[in-house]
């Protein structure tokens, strides 16, 4: 059953790269991270804007964050430029099951599977990229 969820937040998740303004690649953070674990999700929120701030090379970062912005959800954030406020990244932690998901997607780099192996490296979750597609595949 699990596998079922969470191919279709998968291709939900590729979904929300089809074109648009920029092109976008993006990836879903599996954790076991659940709701009375709030400060470590928001650590791993950090750890990720850090990661995909290092490979869009637009300087330094901050996160802004829907819980105060009737334009968003709750639970969603986005990665800004400090100078100018310029788009790195978004994304929607979603409890799904008892532990927290996180769709995220950035502006398109070089080297799609580059940025998905450092956030694998970097956070404590199961990373899947995925592009327009579907699931990126990681041989």
């Amino acid at each position: 059953m699990a596998e079922t969820v969470d191919a279709d937040l998968h291709q939900r998740a590729a979904e929300l790269l089809a074109p648009g303004d920029i092109e976008l690649h993006g990836a879903v953070l599996h954790t076991d991270l659940d709701s009375d674990r709030e400060s470590e999700m928001h650590q791993l929120t950090l750890d990720a804007d850090e990661v995909i701030a290092d490979f869009a090379e637009k300087g330094d970062t901050y996160i802004y964050s829907g819980n105060d912005d009737e334009r968003f959800g709750v639970n969603q954030h986005q990665g800004l430029t400090l100078d100018g406020d310029e788009f790195v990244w978004e994304c929607q932690q979603l409890l799904r099951e008892g532990t927290y998901d996180v769709v995220i997607y950035w502006e398109a780099t070089d080297d799609h599977a580059a940025v998905v192996d450092a956030l694998d490296d970097e956070l404590d979750a199961t990373v899947v990229g995925v592009t327009e597609d579907g699931p990126l595949s990681r041989d």
